[in-house]
């Protein structure tokens, strides 16, 4: 069987298993929501309890939408989502859906946006990401098909969260940089800081791309591609930077009296509320009563820190120690384990930086929702399965327990958000 043939074959099995596990996920959530909610909020929003989209922060992200910033608190969430759900929203008003059930406006709106999430797969884009760095489409088919067991089945495939869209970007955005197309690279990279503020870290693929990877090559650097790949870093930084100063503009210089976030260097609204109003900061989260949430991420972030630590010790330091000990052939020899690609490079930074800031300065358990958004997630659990299969069944078991709890929790409102 030729590669293009296989490979054909494993992208429809799985689209199939995609729109399978999701109409799953969507039925599991429906038989769930029959159990008693322990709080009760959605109730006075909805006519209904079966629908249970409106859960955690989606009710922030419903009420941007509806009627845009209105409370201070509101500013720790980007404008993606709720942009989405709007626009969404108003397609399907357009051409008529909304008159077939008595839906209400907010209904809706979350029925839009967990249609624009489930539009938004990336199963098949990590399957060519994966065969792209890789080059196994026996490796590219079980990374894609354990990313079919996420970690937060419901705000991946069921919820109008940001997690679906940021995931899809970062993929597109991570293939095209594969491919060397950094201009669609960074349209992907900066729709996708639209939706999350971690999402202006991706233009560090852009830099890897134009600057890094030359550099370790000894291939020299013109200006011209210093000067581009600033000016394209500075595209993925753009909606943040923007989003930042629409909030300075509302509450430093329209007021009589400015907020006190305005008197700082620099004056940033996102820092400020998720300090103020989620007590986020460096070691805050780190306390007896947050225990069950370290426990509850524990899996994936043991995952992501272990691939990193083996990758890095095995791949990348030796590569910087050829570097600078003048040996390229060194630097060039083949590896024994495919997981050592030398461009899975930037992806391993990535995900150690992103792991390292989420255990340490953030609430971390939303790591199961970020996981999802790191190919490099879906390459450490593949490791486990090829080359430790005795864990990678651990992680398959975990995977499937974790993911029907989490929808359970979700659906009847139980912590972790």
């Amino acid at each position: 069987m030729s590669s293009n043939s296989e490979s054909g074959k494993h992208i429809r099995l799985l689209r199939t298993l995609s729109v399978a596990l999701w109409v799953l996920t969507a039925g599991a959530a429906y038989l769930f929501s029959f159990l008693p909610l322990f709080d009760s909020s959605p109730r006075t929003l909805l006519n209904s309890d079966r629908v249970p989209l409106l859960r955690w922060d989606a009710f922030y992200f419903a009420h941007i939408a509806q009627e845009g910033y209105v409370y201070e608190h509101e500013w720790a969430f980007l404008p993606g989502a709720p942009m989405t759900m709007r626009a969404m929203a108003y397609a399907l008003e357009a051409v008529g859906l909304k008159r077939l059930y008595d839906f209400t406006d907010i209904e809706f709106l979350l029925l839009s946006g967990a249609l624009a999430a489930c539009l938004a797969g990336s199963t098949v884009t990590l399957y060519r990401l994966t065969l792209h760095h890789l080059q196994s489409p026996t490796i590219a088919l079980i990374s894609s098909l354990l990313s079919l067991l996420p970690s937060s089945p419901a705000t991946l495939r069921l919820a109008s969260y940001s997690e679906p869209f940021v995931t899809y970007l970062s993929y597109q955005g991570m293939l095209y940089c594969a491919r060397s197309r950094w201009l669609l690279a960074t349209c992907c990279f900066s729709l996708a800081a639209i939706f999350r503020s971690n999402g202006f870290m991706l233009g560090g693929f852009i830099l890897w791309g134009l600057l890094i990877e030359p550099f370790l090559a000894r291939r020299p650097i013109s200006p011209v591609n210093l000067a581009y790949a600033t000016a394209l870093t500075s595209v993925v930084l753009a909606p943040f930077v923007a989003y930042q100063y629409a909030a300075y503009r509302a509450f430093c210089e329209l007021p009589a009296t400015p907020a006190p976030w305005c008197a700082r260097t620099p004056p940033v609204i996102y820092s400020y509320v998720q300090g103020k109003y989620w007590d986020v900061g460096f070691l805050r989260y780190w306390t007896l009563q947050q225990l069950p949430n370290f426990l509850i991420a524990s899996p994936v972030l043991a995952l992501l820190l272990s691939f990193a630590w083996f990758y890095l010790t095995r791949a990348l330091f030796p590569r910087l120690r050829a570097l600078l000990a003048g040996s390229p052939k060194a630097a060039s020899s083949p590896s024994s384990s495919p997981f050592l690609s030398p461009t899975l490079a930037p992806h391993a930074i990535h995900a150690l930086v992103l792991t390292l800031a989420l255990l340490f300065a953030a609430h971390t358990q939303i790591v199961l929702r970020l996981a999802a958004s790191m190919p490099f997630t879906y390459w450490g659990a593949a490791w486990l399965v090829v080359e430790h299969p005795p864990w990678g069944r651990r992680w398959v078991a975990w995977s499937v327990v974790w993911g029907a709890v989490s929808l359970v929790l979700w659906t009847t409102f139980l912590p972790p958000a």
